[in-house]
């Protein structure tokens, strides 16, 4: 269960230098993701791209019309969240521009909520099979939860819970970083024991085969280490020691 909710000025600290340079990074490595996507998904139909290699094309360009519009519904909607999730963590643009950050709030939610509806209607095509129908399943689903925790928090004026659950909601949309961040790493890992011949479809597919749980489970663990340093409610392994009763 979520612990207490005590230590709401706490979060309006200025962040640690060492924590601007991981905003940074983050930041930076969305916006390439998001970019990226977009442009590749942009250069022609799912068969042109599937027959150049190019990402995820080949898993749906064979699908029905309707997968294929939430897959494209997905690539958008995933990739704006992505590049816009970044920026609600800075406190100076909090401060400065608050209209601002609410209405970027509310696009990156309803961005969040496309994302994980469309995911939800492409599972059965993923190319992962069924590890990626289950952990592409919970990640989606995970992820409108999070979202949604998050903004009844905010409506109903809970700052802390609010910027809690969006840690947790951020670290999955992450998850479109660290997918292509561990497959590449895992390819890396194969190459010296696959030989020189090693066929490169066969360590992708193995490789991608691991990143259905592996792109968001160690995430929301930094999440909820990130959230307990910042004294915001976090989730408790073991429950809260028993008040004793008054005499």
């Amino acid at each position: 269960m979520p612990g207490s909710t005590a230590a709401k000025e706490s979060t309006a600290r200025r962040p640690h230098p060492r924590s601007r340079i991981g905003w940074t990074w983050v930041v930076l490595s969305s916006l390439l993701i998001a970019a990226y996507s977009l442009t590749s998904y942009a250069q022609g139909s799912l068969r042109t791209l599937a027959a150049d290699d190019v990402g995820l094309a080949g898993a749906y360009a064979d699908a029905p019309a309707a997968v294929q519009a939430l897959f494209y519904a997905h690539v958008v909607s995933a990739s704006l969240a992505l590049a816009l999730g970044g920026w609600q963590f800075s406190h100076r643009l909090r401060r400065r521009f608050p209209a601002a950050h609410r209405n970027a709030g509310r696009l990156y939610l309803g961005a969040v909520a496309l994302g994980s509806v469309s995911s939800l209607g492409m599972l059965p095509f993923n190319s992962a099979g069924m590890v990626g129908f289950f952990g592409f399943g919970a990640l989606a689903v995970l992820w409108a939860y999070s979202a949604l925790r998050a903004y009844r928090a905010i409506r109903g004026g809970d700052v802390a819970h609010h910027r809690a659950w969006m840690i947790r909601n951020y670290a999955l949309t992450y998850a479109g970083t660290t997918l292509r961040a561990w497959t590449n790493v895992l390819i890396m890992v194969q190459e010296p024991f696959a030989g020189a011949g090693a066929d490169f479809g066969a360590l992708f597919a193995n490789a991608y085969n691991a990143a259905p749980f592996l792109c968001w489970l160690p995430n929301l663990v930094v999440a909820e280490w990130l959230i307990r340093r910042r004294g915001l409610p976090s989730y408790r392994l073991t429950p809260a020691a028993p008040v004793a009763a008054a005499a």
